[in-house]
């Protein structure tokens, strides 16, 4: 489809629409010379007819931005399961979120040119490529795998580095951009603690 995002070759209770969070994270800043935007979707739930509900990233210098996204008409699953985990009801999206084209739009505007990464591609490709046809548009950055960014050594400590850094943050909010922020941590943690990273070029 026209408007699937672009692949790499080698390769989640808001009472607001959207934020920005201006104030880069020292310890990020700190951790490597260049660090990836990395991007995480909360979703409706999983499988056939689920559909992107909450998108965030974290850009390199450590701002985040976040948004609500209200559902279109025909987006109508819903799994009780995943609202219990992300704790967005259908009715919040309902009163705070934007819709997919002007969310497309901005995520356009935000990350034109960009490689951005994820930890469940497969899943979040498919949700972004759901909100960018819907928008009618096509993305101006490039979806890819955290795992790109990591040697096989870092990429076996990964899963328990981003665990120990989700409990050290306490993050009173749950935002995609804070899964996102504890995302870009963790790959900071995992390089400093001399887990080198894949031979990979970060846009």
């Amino acid at each position: 489809m026209h408007a699937s995002p672009v692949k790499c070759r080698a390769r989640r209770i808001l009472p607001m629409a959207s934020s920005a969070d201006n104030e880069p994270a020292a310890d990020i800043a700190s951790a490597h010379a260049t660090l990836p935007c990395v991007l995480d979707i909360e979703a409706s739930g999983f499988g056939r007819g689920s559909y992107p509900i909450e998108i965030g990233f974290v850009l390199p210098d450590g701002t985040a931005w976040c948004t609500l996204i209200t559902p279109d008409e025909g987006w109508t699953h819903w799994d009780g399961e995943a609202e219990r985990v992300h704790g967005i009801s259908r009715s919040l999206l309902v009163r705070h979120g934007r819709g997919a084209r002007e969310v497309a739009v901005e995520l356009n505007q935000r990350l034109c040119g960009r490689s951005v990464y994820c930890d469940n591609w497969a899943h979040d490709y498919a949700w972004l490529a759901r909100l960018f046809e819907s928008a009618d548009a096509s993305p101006s950055f490039k979806l890819c795998h955290l795992r790109e960014l990591m040697s096989e050594n870092a990429a076996a400590r990964f899963d328990a580095t981003r665990d120990r850094v989700a409990r050290e943050l306490h993050l009173r909010r749950h935002r995609a951009s804070s899964d996102a922020r504890v995302l870009q941590m963790s790959i900071a943690k995992v390089w400093g603690d001399g887990a080198p990273a894949a031979e990979s070029r970060i846009a």
